[in-house]
């Protein structure tokens, strides 16, 4: 019997009511049997369900479009990784099955990549949907997948792949809730980007049985089990008071006051441009590049480098755009630049780290983007990653100056550079804070990992504190800071990071509308009122109730 409520980390600030439908258990383990066939039979059985899976998925992907295509772009690689298809044939040479060497190939793969962590373990639940998905085609049996019930539902699972999440029919479902996973998850990503309602790390989610009754709000992050009939009538009102906010708010961001906050969005692509700029982008707060590099056994030259820049650049002629150096290394292992294994690489050679150790990489991306810039209308700003020192700060923005780019700053991931804000800022134009990575290192809680979700929450007094620092730097050196990372999505957080010294808010173009509405409620005295009282809490649970509370009263003043 679940509780009445359960909490976990919400996706957007969205409502919905209904019934609660759960994902089928996976497909059980192919059982250890010696194979029947020829091991030429079984690997080719085994190949032609590999390339079957991949194409399937790869179809899902051109039908989804946008992020979605990218990562499910990413997910066919995996079924046709070589190194794989060769384990999964030495095991076949041993006596294996077909399905038993598969299961086994992929398993090996998806303990290295978890032990790898960060980018590379944000892959591991991908890899546990392909090697189901392949086992599932070996046996003639569908792969699991969201049921498809007459009805709407409220969907609820341990976690969801990336092909279902990014067809989920949102006809049907109402709302997700996983107990995996955190705010910077595949799930969350792509349930953002579709705006759906969504709440994930909810330690009891599979507790809830199909056709119990539910309220999923995203904004408190809370699952109100079986709910009476005032509390159902609540969320039914508030769901249609969200939309018809968002419907009616248009233009810049700006508070209640006047106070500009200019809306940015968070691309990975130039791709995404026209959709980011539909919703009302007022600029890219966050440029990322390693669609460039990731998938290249050589670092693209200047002139390759410099065509996808200017694809960006003329999209958004006359706007900012902040571009993130590459964002790689140990946890983004490149052949070229470094992939010698650590034994924990969340903590090592990675982002400007490895950039510094590779400098010609650096540079050439610099010099393509300078020259990008020298032909476009754009604003160009450019950061660097994982910045933890003075001493970094000083050699990135000398590169990037040396280079012709006006405006070089830093990605603020990491406690040492908030704490020195101060110090940075006077060498660097701007500042632009990455909350994900923040709050991982902060609370020293990985944010792959459904076992310390609860800790992985933005909202924890902890992070809210570095982010003001980082803003009261900003404000006494007369520097721009940014927020960059997912935190900024969350509307009411939105308010939040305002009032510590925010500046811009940058996120995924799905959350902008909801951002847009939130921040027309409130003045900057509202904003900075709201800080204090989550910089009061003792906890992200409390900080987040406390401001929710006073945002409700002010609201209704």
């Amino acid at each position: 019997m679940a509780e009445s409520t359960l909490r976990g980390t919400g996706i957007g600030r969205g409502i919905a009511v209904g019934a609660v439908l759960r994902m089928p258990d996976p497909l059980p383990e192919p059982e250890e049997t010696p194979s029947t066939l020829t091991p030429d039979a079984e690997k080719e059985r085994a190949r032609a369900s590999l390339a079957a899976t991949a194409a399937v998925i790869r179809h899902r992907g051109e039908r989804a479009g946008g992020s979605a295509k990218d990562v499910l772009e990413a997910q066919a690689f995996m079924a046709e990784d070589p190194t794989l298809i060769d384990d999964v044939g030495v095991r076949i040479d041993g006596g294996a099955t077909a399905e038993r060497a598969v299961f086994e190939a992929f398993a090996s793969f998806r303990d290295l990549l978890v032990s790898m962590g960060g980018y590379m373990g944000e892959r591991a639940t991908d890899l546990d949907d392909v090697s189901q998905r392949v086992v599932a085609h070996l046996r003639g049996v569908p792969a699991p997948g969201v049921p498809d019930p007459d009805e709407p539902f409220v969907l609820v699972a341990r976690d969801l792949a990336p092909a279902d999440t990014a067809l989920l029919d949102l006809d049907k479902v109402l709302a997700l809730v996983t107990s995996d996973g955190g705010p910077t998850s595949h799930t969350a990503i792509l349930a953002r980007e579709k705006s759906i309602v969504a709440i994930v790390g909810v330690t009891d989610a599979l507790s809830l049985a199909d056709g119990t009754e539910v309220v999923v709000d995203a904004g408190t992050g809370t699952v109100t089990v079986s709910p009476n009939d005032e509390e159902r009538a609540t969320a039914i009102a508030r769901a249609a008071e969200l939309k018809a906010a968002r419907r009616s708010a248009t233009g810049p961001g700006r508070l209640a006051d006047g106070t500009p906050i200019p809306l940015l969005a968070n691309l990975g692509s130039a791709d995404g441009a026209a959709d980011a700029l539909e919703k009302g982008a007022e600029g890219v707060g966050l440029f990322r590049t390693e669609f460039l590099f990731l998938d290249a056994a050589s670092a693209p030259s200047v002139e390759e480098q410099k065509a996808q820049y200017l694809r960006l650049l003329e999209a958004f002629a006359g706007k900012k755009v902040v571009v993130r150096a590459l964002d790689a290394g140990a946890d983004k292992p490149l052949s070229f630049l470094n992939d010698a294994p650590e034994e924990n690489p969340a903590l090592g050679l990675r982002g400007l780290r490895a950039l510094r150790a590779n400098e010609p990489i650096l540079r050439d991306q610099l010099t393509a983007l300078a020259q990008a810039d020298a032909e476009s209308d754009a604003e160009v700003w450019v950061m660097a990653p994982m910045v933890s020192t003075v001493e970094e700060t000083r050699y990135f923005t000398a590169l990037a100056r040396e280079v012709g780019l006006k405006t070089a700053g830093v990605m603020v991931e990491v406690p040492s550079s908030a704490l020195l804000a101060d110090r940075i800022l006077a060498d660097a134009d701007f500042a632009s804070i990455g909350t994900n990575d923040l709050t991982q290192y902060t609370l020293a809680a990985d944010r792959l990992l459904g076992s310390v979700a609860s800790f992985q929450d933005p909202w924890h007094p902890a992070v809210l504190k570095l982010v003001g620092e980082v803003g009261a730097a900003g404000h006494a050196t007369g520097k721009p800071v940014g927020i960059c990372g997912e935190a900024a999505a969350d509307p009411l957080l939105a308010v939040v990071l305002v009032g510590l010294g925010a500046t811009t808010l940058s996120m995924s173009p799905s959350a902008l509308a909801d951002v847009r509405a939130e921040l027309a409620r409130f003045t900057l005295d509202d904003a900075r009122r709201f800080a204090d009282l989550a910089l009061s809490a003792d906890s992200a649970v409390e900080a987040r109730a406390a401001v929710t509370a006073a945002a409700t009263a002010a609201a209704t003043s």
